[in-house]
């Protein structure tokens, strides 16, 4: 399997460095000096590539998505900061012939941290004892607060929880790791879910394999999606 990074920033080389331990390819990296285009240059040289993967900026997005319609090839979208487009995406896709996954984070822990809030919003939701909240702490270097993931939980519980406030904390300072909290209180108590990323090497194992699942297919998908669809095969669904 062949990808192009678009980015090569701290992921771009992160996932460059997992795709080789998966015997996965990556041709040179296209970033501001030389930029995803679709000339005939840039189309001979990702003439056989089966995904781009795009870790860039959020303002660069949905150029990139056009451009990889333009040139035929399927994109994983791991850039944040621009799901307040999402619908502009949605579109830009559905008309083209190509197929893009998009995710708030591609940890795949995460991802299934997402399916446990799922499963503890429907039951705590059931009792007005509780109330949600989320605390969030990045370091210094993030840019976006709240994070996309505290958004993503956000909306989980405001499923559950309908008008129920569920109030967002952001901290960004020194070099914390990545760490987001539920927790569900009442007058007697306190439930606490927690995950913390201890490194970078989850992105960029999920990224890789929304690319190896997004080969070959057209569509929209969210990342989750892609976990949903392992987790039925486990089951035999």
């Amino acid at each position: 399997m062949k990808i192009a990074l678009i980015g090569y920033g701290k992921m771009g080389r992160l996932i460059e460095a997992v795709a080789h331990r998966h015997d996965v390819e990556t041709v040179a990296p296209l970033t501001r000096a030389h930029p995803l285009r679709s000339d005939e240059e840039t189309r001979r040289a990702l003439a056989e590539i089966n995904a781009l993967i795009d870790f860039s900026a959020p303002e660069a997005v949905l150029e990139n998505i056009r451009t990889a319609a333009a040139l035929s090839l399927n994109l994983v979208i791991g850039t944040t900061g621009w799901h307040n487009r999402l619908e502009e995406a949605r579109k830009l896709v559905e008309s083209s012939n190509i197929g893009v996954v998009y995710g708030s984070n591609f940890s795949l822990g995460v991802n299934l941290f997402y399916q446990i809030i799922e499963r503890a919003a429907q039951l705590f939701s059931a009792f007005d004892n509780y109330d949600p909240f989320i605390a969030e702490s990045h370091h210094k270097f993030k840019k976006d607060a709240p994070s996309g993931t505290a958004l993503v939980l956000q909306k989980i519980l405001a499923k559950e929880f309908g008008e129920r406030p569920v109030p967002v904390t952001s901290v960004r300072a020194g070099y914390i790791p990545g760490t987001h909290a539920v927790s569900f209180d009442s007058a007697v108590d306190t439930i606490r879910l927690e995950h913390t990323a201890r490194s970078r090497e989850g992105f960029a194992e999920g990224a890789l394999l929304a690319a190896k699942w997004i080969a070959g297919r057209k569509g929209f998908y969210e990342f989750r999606e892609v976990l949903e669809e392992r987790l039925m095969m486990k089951e035999g669904i």
